[in-house]
């Protein structure tokens, strides 16, 4: 689309494909995320042909790759790429008003309109439901007036949603990879390094140092923790820069202002000016974490300009200005390299505050006591080990930037043709970024399937349980981080596992209930059977079972009503959870009290379970009310008493409840949302529509080149 030669558009994709955050994303299991970030491209290559006048098949490509963006299911991304998309729409409007060519800039904002409307109707289901289940997660709106840890009171709390923000800093890790010590796993050092070095000098055996330097990390800067660097190639960002001098086309505008402003905005901590502006005020921007994932829009931009730069040279006829403001472009990228190359520690420090000082004290009790030698081996050793890694990655970095200036002048200079030009720079590129992706996604990154089928073998603790024929009870795993992990899902239904968007009032159940210390009440209401606890001293697993647990269901001998959620989770957090339920006041109309009697005898039980479909069995010679050891939500999930749809309501702050009439009946609770079924039928029109379109268009082109046949 940007009219390059095969060969020079191919470098331009590799360019965008290799940049190492890509390859961090998988190795991370970041999947979607990839794939999101993988149709930016070909989506803006539809944009490039609606605006250039070619409407039809234009926005038929938007259409497409857009909707794939959705479905890829990354709504941050799209949401990146949108504000990106944002800021070209404005320089467009700008220069079709200048250049009076408003008529032909709103022609091409209907049909990208008409683009994005089939595109958001292919996945209307997705963003539907989405849409639905966002309102209720902690991206949501607080149910507490109080909110505590994850607890904002309309998005993601602040703290966590800025965790990992890119450090200003760091930004030199785009032209110089390792500037900040690469990863912070370990595994850098090598039995040559100081810290190794350091060790032997103090008597500890060779291979005893050599693995214990390979287990420190040599990343240094402020985020908690990373899997590598932002690096979109030293070469690259050479080429950035020329086109940062020579461009005068105005995409370059758009590229810079995406840059300034996705760098402003991945700071978020560390310069909170503008991303506390977006985070308070621009829609749906604090329903995102991470906010360093933004220089996506970075990582494309840079390509972009600077193999547009590479079309400029190829068509240039002032070869003495071009050549001109590439030697200057080499003076500044090469310039910095050089200065870091030879005085790394005047620029950066080297030493991590935080991380630092716990590494000095865990070091400390591993050397007997000795913090002399810790502090040496992290303030002397470590920094030095950390150095070297810089000025190591300033020289690599200063050489493709040669590489690079060196294949343009000889193009310049007519020593060589556009076809060798075009391959050399792809295999600059290549070998660039290839080598500094192979630090992070590593050959020992991939395993046989055989062995990846054989992740976890169950423990004697886990194969008891699973003996438990019961089909539906938890178990609470003490031996890791239960609301961190989903490890213990392998085996068991957990109470616990991860995901990045709980909802609201689990994760609000988290904070209040099992931070401080863990409640058995709130362990019963949620039927979690079996406790898997270490040994302190052994740290081999065990298990207690919780004779209390309530079960899958339970009739209540009374019922306490709570004026708000403050009140209910006040309320459960010291109750009987078998006897009593507590229910929020306004669904006091759910209950009839009059008709509300105790039968001691009545039983309720869980007969048949499927994630989707749960039936029960009720008995009662009276009206009574039954508490579910389900979690509440409402968009979808129907309760049925002998196939007709009867009214539930909320207990116990997040658990099902209902009023369950006199007699044996059959209940069942069926997850059927409206917002997927109806978001069904809208994709499959949605999808008719892409293919009708793109039918049309194929026709329309035949149908013109037989006209021009005729004549």
């Amino acid at each position: 689309m940007l009219r390059l030669n095969p060969w020079l558009a191919a470098a331009g994709a590799i360019a965008f494909t290799f940049s190492s955050y890509n390859f961090i994303l998988l190795h991370a299991g970041h999947s979607n995320q990839a794939y999101a970030i993988t149709f930016f491209a070909p989506i803006l290559a539809g944009i490039i042909l609606t605006l250039r006048g070619k409407y039809w098949l234009g926005a038929v490509l938007t259409a497409f790759f857009l909707a794939m963006e959705i479905r890829s299911n990354h709504i941050q991304m799209a949401y990146y790429l949108m504000i990106s998309l944002l800021i070209l729409v404005g320089i467009e409007l700008y220069h079709a008003i200048k250049n009076k060519t408003t008529v032909a800039f709103i022609r091409s904002m209907a049909w990208l309109s008409v683009a994005t409307l089939i595109a958001v109707m292919i996945n209307a289901s997705l963003l539907w439901t989405t849409y639905e289940y966002g309102k209720e997660s902690t991206r949501g709106k607080s149910n507490l007036t109080q909110p505590v840890a994850a607890g904002s009171t309309t998005g993601l709390d602040k703290e966590y949603a800025y965790g990992w923000s890119q450090g200003v800093g760091e930004c030199i890790t785009f032209l110089i990879p390792d500037t900040y010590g690469g990863e912070s796993a370990g595994g850098t050092l090598k039995a040559d390094s100081k810290v190794a070095q350091a060790l032997l000098a103090k008597g500890v055996p060779e291979d005893q140092a050599t693995g214990f330097a390979a287990q420190l990390p040599t990343y240094w800067g402020a985020k908690p923790s990373t899997a590598g660097p932002w690096y979109f190639g030293a070469g690259i960002c050479f080429l950035f820069v020329f086109g940062l001098l020579i461009i005068r086309n105005r995409i370059k505008w758009w590229l810079l202002a995406t840059v300034i402003l996705s760098m402003l905005l991945s700071f978020g901590k560390n310069f909170t000016l503008v991303s506390d502006l977006f985070f308070n005020y621009f829609p749906l921007y604090n329903k995102f974490r991470a906010v360093e994932s933004i220089l996506v829009l970075t990582q494309l931009a840079f390509p972009i300009l600077g193999f547009l730069a590479i079309k400029e040279v190829l068509q240039a006829k002032d070869k003495a200005f071009i050549l001109k403001k590439l030697l200057l472009a080499l003076y500044i990228t090469g310039g910095i390299t050089l200065l870091v190359a030879a005085l790394p520690s005047l620029f950066f420090s080297f030493k991590s505050t935080t991380a630092d000082e716990s590494l000095i004290a865990q070091l400390t009790q591993a050397f007997q006591g000795d913090s002399a030698f810790a502090n040496s081996i992290v303030n002397n050793a470590l920094v030095q080990d950390r150095i070297g890694l810089a000025r190591a990655d300033a020289i690599r970095s200063l050489i493709f930037v040669l590489l690079t200036f060196g294949v343009l002048w000889a193009f310049i200079k007519q020593k060589i043709n556009l076809q060798i030009t075009s391959l050399l720079i792809l295999a600059v590129t290549l070998v660039d970024l290839w080598s500094v992706d192979k630090r992070y996604l590593k050959d020992e990154s991939f395993q046989p399937k055989e062995d990846a089928m054989q992740v976890r073998t169950p423990r004697e603790v886990d194969q008891f349980i699973m003996r438990d024929t019961d089909p539906d009870f938890r178990v609470l795993d003490l031996t890791i981080d239960p609301f961190a992990n989903a490890s213990t899902s392998y085996f068991h239904k957990t109470l616990g596992g991860y995901h990045a968007a709980k909802l609201k009032r689990f994760q609000e159940l988290i904070d209040n209930q099992f931070t401080k210390s863990i409640n058995p009440d709130v362990l019963d209401m949620l039927n979690t059977k079996y406790v898997i606890t270490a040994d302190p001293k052994s740290q081999t697993a065990g298990m207690k079972a919780n004779a209390t647990a309530c079960g899958h269901a339970w009739f209540v001998k009374k019922v306490r009503f709570a004026d708000n959620a403050d009140q209910e989770m006040q309320a459960i957090s010291s109750f009987d959870p078998k006897n009593e339920a507590i229910v929020d006041i306004k669904y006091q109309s759910y209950i009839n009290t009059k008709q509300n009697a105790i039968d001691e005898n009545g039983k309720i039980t869980l007969t048949s379970y499927a994630p989707e479909h749960l039936v029960y069995q009720s008995g009662s010679t009276t009206n009574q009310v039954a508490v579910f050891s389900e979690i509440y939500y409402d968009k979808g999930w129907k309760m049925l008493i002998d196939g007709k749809e009867s009214p539930y309501f909320r207990a116990d702050y997040l658990l099902r409840a209902a009023q369950i009439p006199v007699g044996n009946h059959k209940i069942e609770f069926i997850f059927h949302p409206n917002s997927y079924y109806t978001g069904e039928a809208i994709s499959t029109a949605g999808s008719i529509l892409l293919v009708l379109a793109f039918g049309g268009y194929v026709f329309a082109e035949s149908r013109k080149k037989r006209v021009v046949k005729t004549v």
